[in-house]
């Protein structure tokens, strides 16, 4: 593993992709609908490669990817990691049949994908599933409710993890590829704060077989694990993209703005903060990539590093991006300004995909191992 540097072909990739941000997806972005699905976004990414890239690179460049789009367009950067999130299970433990018939798709912005894990009664707690399956031929019917899932009620279709043996925990889950046209699928919008759709899913006795399972029966939970392990460090490569852009906005207004006869920077409690927001940033950013790395090359620690670069990042985030929006005063709570944005985007990385407290449990349960 690295030590950690970039490599300077890493770095132009990186600024490349805050160009393509800023110049071609903000635009689509300012255009979309609040809690809807931004097709045409979604379609550019594809055409940028950036969606193929996510199925045939590693957790680094990933983690790049999420990095540098989010410091220039948040919107664009969700949309990647969404369809990244709701159609690796299918790349990765998928059938050949499975990937043929969705995979094109995703990767071209056609088909927009979501990872339907959480339930009213199982969000933290992702073992004690209650989305029930019952026999029938050789399939089965799901029955039940998903909630808090990114891109429901609107996306095409949904990895759903769904209990088929009970009383066995985490070892009596299976993954299933469930079309969104399903017969007795049906889906309600959730007004949440986030600008991405967020849903609840009701499942009353959705038909699946075989071939919609994802990987091996009352295996599913290896794949949601797996999933989450790839995926973790790069929510927090998502909120050191996040802190970063709260950073640089700092950084230009305290040189800019005059208080008490001079500029803010020249202020001795303003210029210490943003030294500990830029120290917190970097640290964050270390942790993600070194996490990344040991990812890649297969490295012991996985879950606890992915853990420690997703708890520390986004916790670093939301500090930032607080600082930021103090020292900026008033005007960061206006209505469109930068910092109101991101104020109200960095607080959900420290409850998905594993809330901090859970990413805690899981440090210490790895550290007592």
């Amino acid at each position: 593993m690295p030590g950690f540097a970039l490599e300077p072909e890493q770095q132009g990739w990186c600024e490349e992709l805050r160009a393509l941000a800023t110049d071609r997806l903000r635009p689509l972005a300012e255009k979309g609908e609040p809690g809807r699905i931004n097709r045409p976004l979604v379609a550019a990414l594809g055409a940028s490669g950036l969606l193929e890239r996510l199925f045939t690179s590693g957790a680094l460049d990933l983690c790049l990817m999420r990095e540098s789009l989010a410091r220039s367009c948040t919107e664009a950067e969700t949309a990647l990691a969404l369809q990244g999130l709701g159609a690796s299970p299918v790349a990765r433990f998928g059938t050949a049949e499975q990937r043929a018939r969705w995979l094109p798709e995703v990767i071209a912005g056609r088909a927009v994908a979501a990872f339907a894990l959480s339930e009213p009664g199982a969000g933290s707690d992702a073992a004690a599933l209650s989305l029930t399956t019952v026999p029938e031929g050789d399939g089965w019917r799901l029955s039940g409710e998903k909630c808090w899932i990114s891109n429901a009620p609107y996306a095409d279709f949904y990895t759903v993890f769904a209990r088929t043996t009970e009383g066995a925990g985490a070892r009596g889950v299976t993954a299933f590829l469930v079309p969104a046209d399903r017969p007795g699928l049906t889906g309600t919008p959730l007004d949440m704060l986030s600008p991405h759709p967020i849903g609840a899913l009701a499942f009353d006795a959705v038909s699946v077989t075989p071939a919609d399972v994802i990987g091996e029966v009352d295996r599913g939970f290896r794949v949601a694990m797996d999933t989450l392990n790839l995926f973790r460090p790069s929510v927090g490569a998502f909120a050191v993209g996040m802190a970063q852009a709260a950073l640089d906005a700092t950084i230009a207004h305290t040189a800019g703005r005059t208080a008490f006869g001079g500029p803010l920077k020249d202020l001795q409690s303003v210029a210490h903060q943003v030294a500990e927001m830029a120290t917190r940033t970097e640290a964050a950013r270390l942790l993600v990539y070194a996490a990344a790395s040991a990812y890649d090359a297969g490295a012991p620690g996985v879950p606890k590093r992915a853990a420690m670069a997703k708890l520390f990042a986004t916790e670093t985030a939301q500090y930032v991006v607080d600082a930021a929006v103090q020292l900026h005063g008033a005007r960061a709570l206006e209505r469109g300004h930068l910092l109101e944005h991101l104020y109200r985007e960095v607080r959900a990385p420290r409850i998905y995909e594993g809330a901090t407290e859970v990413q805690r449990t899981i440090i210490a349960k790895e550290l007592y191992r």
